[in-house]
């Protein structure tokens, strides 16, 4: 990582650690997801795809939280300007930006996962690592490349709140559909991890597209 892409990176956890703006509101989120689902479906124990579909959905609608206030500091005080004229390269921003929301759904999965354990798993959530730690790691990768990039995009734009689920959603549908294949048979009562590495590999290919695709454009892309 460059001096520039840690300078920013530092900045943006030393805010968050006092504002506490992105990584509070996702955990209250996630665990309030998971109340409802074990109030509303009148069930204790979830396994399978039902308990897989729950985990990645709940984990996707997280990330978009903080996907909405990677850029609110430099939005706010007007630090955009200041990083834009600083003479470094603009993928700077990118790779701190991505590792922010990759350290945060780091920290949101920490404290999520057992809450979902908990709450709403039937299997124990042990039996499924370490090939599910394998799993969310590519999966975090990238919900974190392609969250940095709509970011950097709506950074801008007055209906940014709008415009970034109406952009990340889309762009993740394969990051929940592979992670949620790859997940279900190590959420079942009898753990078989079948077609594991197909899934992985469909993430891995993901997570590599678009880190090609957002270095390749993040330098326009703040520029207009």
């Amino acid at each position: 990582m460059t001096r520039a892409a840690r300078a920013i990176l530092r900045k943006d956890l030393a805010i968050e650690v006092r504002t506490r703006e992105s990584v509070f509101p996702m955990v209250l989120f996630s665990i309030t997801v998971f109340v409802l689902f074990h109030f509303g479906l009148g069930r204790n124990e979830l396994d399978g795809d039902l308990a897989s579909g729950v985990l990645w959905v709940t984990l996707l609608l997280a990330t978009i939280l903080a996907v909405n206030r990677l850029f609110a500091a430099e939005h706010e005080q007007g630090g955009l300007e200041g990083i834009l004229l600083a003479p470094i390269d603009r993928t700077a921003v990118f790779l701190a930006k991505s590792t922010a929301l990759l350290l945060y759904l780091v920290v949101l999965e920490v404290v999520a996962l057992p809450a979902f354990a908990l709450l709403l798993l039937g299997p124990n959530l042990l039996d499924a690592f370490p090939e599910l730690l394998a799993v969310l790691v590519l999966a975090d990768v990238g919900l974190a490349v392609v969250g940095a990039l709509v970011s950097g995009l709506a950074s801008e734009t007055r209906a940014r709140d709008l415009i970034v689920p109406l952009l990340l959603l889309p762009l993740l549908v394969p990051v929940v559909i592979g992670a949620a294949n790859a997940t279900e048979p190590l959420m079942s009562l009898s753990p078989h991890p079948e077609d594991l590495g197909k899934w992985l590999g469909l993430l891995a290919l993901y997570d590599g597209v678009f880190a090609l695709v957002a270095y390749a454009v993040y330098d326009f892309l703040l520029e207009d």
